[in-house]
């Protein structure tokens, strides 16, 4: 029988019951890949990350990230929320006001900076890979049969539905304001024969239109491919969403652009991600995403074997 210690937090928000939730396992040693999918798919939440030692001793620690259905190769929350637990748990040296870490994941190793606020974790931000533009859907009409709206509610806004990855990629779709986003109702089947099991499978859509002072953009995630109806707070797709600001100039920047995506409204779970762009031009130079966390609680779960 081995007791396993894990970690309760939300992330992306301010406090309890807000954001995304997440489950740390901080010893991870020794657990194979399939008791940590079982795990993953027990808690139930859209990750559970486990900490393990890293493969090169020059980094910090590794990081595997599990949904409920498989393994990810990166993803924000899951960083953001494991780096601010290893930091309240004293894991990770602080250098005055914050701590440099590197995790790996699957993608390689990911810079993470956490700032102190009266000793305690109160921001952590994760530099994600340089973005990849994919492929564009010309096909509006499509999409909108798979969210239950109107073409409009797509081809209005100008913009290009587009695939972009940060290391993990997703489907852009810009809709045309609040209402569309509200109304939407994602048809499996049309999902499944669209985009089902292709780059394209997580579908991320947002507006230019915002319910809360000092947002950018209203932003949903559909991803039932990887075992998550909606995300209350994709902090890998925001990333990539702030790179496809960037790229199409859809808010004007000198080389540094800030965003604050709102997410999870819909869900009774408010997120607020920070992105942070460098660029020259239409190039990309550097990706952040980081946000505050509420630690929610700590328990155990006992495992008598390794199957």
């Amino acid at each position: 029988m081995r007791k396993l210690h894990y970690h309760l937090v939300d992330v992306f928000t301010n406090r309890p019951f807000g954001g995304n939730q997440l489950a740390v396992y901080t010893n991870g040693r020794g657990l194979s890949t399939a008791l940590m999918q079982s795990i993953a798919k027990e808690m139930n939440f859209s990750e559970t990350t486990f900490v393990v030692p890293p493969d090169d001793p020059a980094n910090d620690y590794r990081v595997r990230i599990f949904t409920p259905a498989s393994e990810l190769p990166i993803a924000g929350h899951p960083t953001v929320g494991t780096s601010y637990v290893l930091a309240r748990e004293r894991m990770i040296e602080r250098d005055g006001g914050e701590a440099n870490i590197v995790l790996e994941e699957g993608v390689g190793p990911v810079p993470v900076r956490v700032e102190f606020k009266d000793g305690e974790p109160s921001f952590a931000e994760m530099r994600q890979p340089l973005p990849s533009f994919g492929p564009r859907f010309e096909d509006a009409a499509a999409l909108a049969e798979m969210l239950s709206l109107d073409a409009r509610d797509i081809t209005d806004t100008g913009l290009p539905p587009e695939v972009v990855a940060c290391g993990q990629p997703f489907l852009y779709v810009p809709l045309r304001d609040l209402s569309a986003i509200r109304r939407i109702r994602l048809r499996l089947d049309v999902w499944d024969r669209l985009v089902g099991g292709s780059e394209a499978q997580n579908v991320f859509v947002f507006t230019r239109e915002v319910e809360h002072d000092g947002s950018t953009v209203h932003s949903r995630m559909f991803a039932p491919g990887i075992g998550i109806g909606e995300d209350a707070a994709t902090g890998a797709a925001s990333g990539p969403l702030g790179s496809y600001l960037v790229r199409h100039r859809v808010f004007p920047s000198d080389g540094r652009a800030e965003f604050i995506s709102e997410q999870g409204i819909e869900m009774g779970r408010p997120s607020f991600i920070k992105i942070r762009i460098e660029h020259d031009g239409p190039d990309i130079r550097a990706v952040r995403v980081g946000g505050e966390c509420v630690f929610m609680g700590e328990g155990f779960l006992e495992v008598t074997g390794d199957e």
